[in-house]
């Protein structure tokens, strides 16, 4: 199986209800004979933003009267735009009278949303509602498709994890850098089953061009695997690299594409994202993957919130495209003022062009010390760039997800203190 660089940084972790704990026994209170999944044991790690959490709280208990700016997390901070909210307000409203009541809906979504999504996220590429799967968020359809590390692990098919090497012997890991223009070398890598591709990229900030991702699909197609795209961030790409793997040529035969209205329109809270998959994508032995897939939603799902999909059709309606692009505008030029502050530094700096990700290189510097450093000093959260894999160390990954005046306080900030490491 594959996926790019997403392992986490290591810790230890105690886990006080656990009856017995990794080389000693511990007795606490009554333990059932319900033997744990022996995959949960290779977990080498917990979540990275929890971690990034628990820094947060370390240091509020140390500085408690600090203006910490969170630039890190990529949770969006604007409220949502007006025409969603009152649409939602009305279908809540309409639940209250025997007229407007609903209970359970389609598992797969509601007919209107899952052909307002065919339509206007995927105009002219001949997406059928009926290939559109609407659910609580691009997270939770990735792990249903087991791509995410983690559920690979669980499920047995990330095999054990090599310490020598930091990563899991049966996942193998596409290093995208700026040395190859933030694209795997495809002739490097062995035939795999799956490819998890994220574009425009998180954390980098890159949207692979039209060129690498027909190198993707022909390389995908020629070895009879299955790409897994997380298209999460495609409204805030600026300039003609494409926005859906299906823009491209043989992709319905070998890609699935996962979404979110997360950052589209600020749904982080609201919780509801889609997947796409093509009728011609088929097993090895010609049964169609759309069958499958819909069985597990169908099995493992009883559909998005109905509130959240009346929130869901008003953003794709014509007013409220428009505003949920300024929203997107507003978090770019957040990123453009955090790009120009930190270049004007002369740091290396990638990413802040087609996705709101600032991706800043410190060579020679662990990303742990740098967020450290950064947190100690300027009272700024940031990502270090090894949380997302071993082809982060020595970056740190900054979020254009701010308000305007915490955007340019940090700036400031940032400029200061690396003004003064330079003096």
């Amino acid at each position: 199986m594959f996926s790019p660089d997403s392992l986490q940084p290591r810790m230890m972790l105690v886990n006080r209800f656990s009856c017995t704990l990794k080389n000693q026994s511990v007795k606490i209170g009554h333990c059932s004979k319900v033997p744990r999944n022996v995959n949960m044991e290779k977990l080498q790690h917990g979540y990275l933003f929890p971690e990034i959490e628990r820094h947060e709280l370390l240091h509020l208990k140390k500085y408690p009267n600090a203006n910490v700016i969170d630039l890190g997390i990529g949770d969006t901070t604007k409220p949502l735009p007006t025409i969603v909210t009152s649409r939602m307000v009305d279908f809540v409203r309409g639940l209250s009278t025997a007229e407007g009541y609903k209970g359970y809906g389609p598992e797969q979504g509601e007919k209107a949303l899952r052909k307002a999504i065919a339509a206007e996220i995927y105009k002219n590429l001949d997406i059928k509602p009926s290939e559109v799967f609407v659910s609580d968020g691009a997270q939770c359809d990735i792990s249903r498709l087991q791509a995410y590390i983690d559920s690979s692990v669980i499920i047995g098919h990330a095999g054990k994890f090599v310490d020598r090497i930091g990563k899991y012997e049966n996942i193998e890991y596409m290093t995208c850098g700026p040395q190859t223009d933030f694209f795997p070398d495809l002739h490097t890598i062995s035939r795999p089953q799956l490819i998890f591709f994220c574009s425009p990229n998180n954390p980098t900030g890159h949207a692979a061009t039209r060129k690498q991702l027909q190198q993707l699909v022909d390389f995908a197609k020629v070895n009879g695997s299955i790409i897994i795209y997380d298209s999460a961030y495609s409204a805030y790409i600026t300039d003609n690299s494409p926005k859906s793997i299906f823009e491209i040529p043989g992709a319905r035969e070998v890609a699935i594409e996962v979404s979110s209205f997360s950052k589209l329109a600020g749904f982080t809270g609201v919780r509801l994202g889609w997947t796409v998959v093509p009728e011609e994508l088929l097993y090895s032995n010609g049964f169609p993957v759309l069958h499958d897939f819909n069985r597990i939603v169908c099995t493992c799902f009883n559909g998005a919130s109905s509130i959240s999909q009346a929130g869901g059709l008003a953003c794709l309606s014509p007013e409220g495209l428009n505003a949920v692009q300024s929203l997107v505008d507003y978090y770019m030029e957040n990123a453009r003022i955090l790009v120009n502050a930190l270049t004007s530094l002369g740091l290396t700096v990638y990413g802040g062009k087609n996705a709101p990700y600032v991706w800043v290189r410190f060579p020679g510097s662990k990303s742990w010390d740098v967020f450290a450093g950064i947190l100690e000093n300027t009272h700024i959260i940031t990502i270090p760039g090894s949380g997302f894999g071993p082809g982060g160390e020595g970056y740190i990954r900054i979020s254009a997800f701010g308000q305007r005046d915490s955007i340019l306080e940090a700036s400031e900030r940032l400029k200061y203190l690396l003004y003064q490491e330079k003096l």
